[in-house]
This record gives C-alpha cells, structure tokens and sequence, in this order.
C-alpha cells in the first residue's frame, strides 16, 4: 500500500515491461475479434515526469528519456516501434508524459476491445477512475487484483491479456504471484499473461520462473514454446542501491515476439547500462537440460 510508481516511472524496469506490452496488444489487435486487458495492479495510469515524485527520483532520465533521444537500428525497430511510436505521440514535442501500463493499452486498444483495472490504493484508484471515467472501454475497481484475477478469467471476448505487476513490498510476492497464475490458467489456458518482477534476488526469480515452467510443461501439456522469459539489468545484480534488474515471464506470447526481443535486447542493454555488470537474457526460463529431464520423466 505504501508504494507509488511516480517515483519510478519511466525507468529501465518499465522499458522492457511495456515494450512487451505493447506488442502483445498490436499482435491481439490484428484480428478483428475484440478482447479484454486485465490489470491486476493498476496504478494511476499516466505519469507526468515534471511532478514532484519524478524530480525528486528521476529514474525517467536514463530510461526513457535516453531511448526516447536514441537513434534506433534497423533490428530494434520491430520490437521498439509500437511502443515508441505511442510515446512520440503523447509528447509531440519534449518527455513530459509517461503512460503506465492502462494507458499504453487504451491508447493501443480498439472501440469493441475492454480494460478492467484494478488498483488497491485507495487514492491511486480514486485518481485512475477519474481518468477513465468518460472511457466506456473501461473498468476501475479497488479491489486485489491477485484475488480479483480468478474471477475476471476467461473474459467474455474469451481473447485477451492479463498482466500482473506488484509493487514487491510483501517477502511473498512470487508466491502470491504464483498462486495467482495457477489459479487463472486452469480457467484461461488459452489467454496470454505478463508477469512482471524484481531480480533484486536472482535465485528467488530463478526459482519462481523454473516452478512455474516446470509446472506448465509436465502439468498443463503447455510446449515449451509457450513460455517466454526476458530479462534486463543495468549494472551488476549484487550492486548496492536502486533496482539494478527487472523482467517478465510471458505465457503464450506473440509467435514473432522472441524473435523481436532477441535482435533488440543487446542494443537495448547498452543504451540504458548504468555500470558495469549489465546484461540481458531471453529464454523459456527452463534450460535444455531441464527439458531433456522432463521430456524423459513424460
């Protein structure tokens, strides 16, 4: 309850985040057919980078204001463009504006498509719904998301995305977050899911991914295929300070969106380094021997 994201809005973490985002919901918008975007952890929906809070911690600066200056190759484009394309939209001029999560899906999403969003902060909830208010797409309610998630799947579109991104202040947050997933895909199997976390603690986010693959794979006959991870860090993990590593599991990603990640993830880790140690990866959070294992244990 006590975290707020205009501190950190804009940063590496929500680079990769969004980026992903972004194209999972072009990739679900080129079929007519509409679909539903579930937010389990909201926020207020848009950030604007000139507030106190983004001042007073300006991680914006070497996250999106250095992409949002860069030049981009011709291999980052693909992943990059709906992203950027939308950003260069909402700040035609300098970086002002930052959209969270909602608003890169309502600026992304079509008149038959529908958002729910839930936000447990009684104020950030307060101040998305009167963002959204006139919005007939959209949903607001202050509710756990975590709880919420089971009863909002499978969506009535029966097409559509859930991403799930907590603040990471409770110990248990990738238990509580696997729970959550566990849960939603016995109803959902056919729906995509974002989850976003940490690496402050790369063997806990080893640990959750491996679970959670292993589990789809020997469990819910998921292929491998099916389960993408993509990690990013600014400088060494075991640095002190800010967080220096975040990334996402994506469960029945875009076909094209390892191929996207993988041309853009090397340039993507150089422009926004901060220090030495910094790296990426994109993988299905199992290695080819773990495979090896579980095809034999089949």
């Amino acid at each position: 309850m006590n975290y707020r994201h205009a501190y950190h809005a804009g940063n590496f973490a929500d680079i990769l985040k969004h980026l992903v985002l972004a194209n999972c919901l072009e990739h679900l918008g080129a079929k007519d057919k509409p679909y539903r975007y579930i937010d389990t952890h909201a926020g207020i929906g848009a950030y604007d980078l000139a507030s106190d809070e983004a001042t007073r911690s300006p991680e914006w600066v070497d996250g999106i204001g250095r992409l949002m200056k860069a030049d981009i190759p011709d291999d980052a484009r693909p992943a990059l463009t709906p992203y950027l394309d939308l950003l260069h939209r909402m700040n035609p001029d300098e970086t002002r504006i930052y959209p969270g999560s909602p608003q890169i899906a309502a600026e992304l999403m079509r008149e038959g498509d529908r958002l729910h969003l839930c936000e447990l902060h009684p104020q950030d909830a307060k101040t998305l719904d009167e963002r959204y208010r006139r919005d007939k797409r959209v949903k607001v309610e202050v509710r756990d998301g975590y709880k919420a998630l089971k009863s909002l799947v499978p969506p009535p579109e029966k097409r559509g995305l859930a991403l799930i991104d907590p603040p990471f202040e409770d110990r248990d947050e990738l238990a509580h977050m696997a729970e959550a997933v566990m849960a939603a895909l016995d109803k959902w199997p056919t729906g995509t899911f974002i989850f976003w976390r940490s690496l402050k603690n790369l063997w806990a986010a080893d640990r959750f991914d491996n679970g959670l693959a292993e589990w789809l794979i020997s469990e819910k006959g998921l292929a491998p295929e099916k389960i993408l991870r993509a990690d990013l860090w600014i400088r060494d993990l075991a640095s002190e300070g800010k967080l220096a590593g975040a990334g996402v599991v994506v469960i029945n990603p875009p076909w094209t969106l390892e191929e996207k990640l993988l041309a853009t993830m090397p340039w993507l880790a150089d422009t926004l380094a901060q220090g030495d140690g910094y790296g990426w990866r994109v993988d299905g959070g199992l290695t080819d021997e773990d495979l090896e294992d579980l095809a034999g244990d089949a």
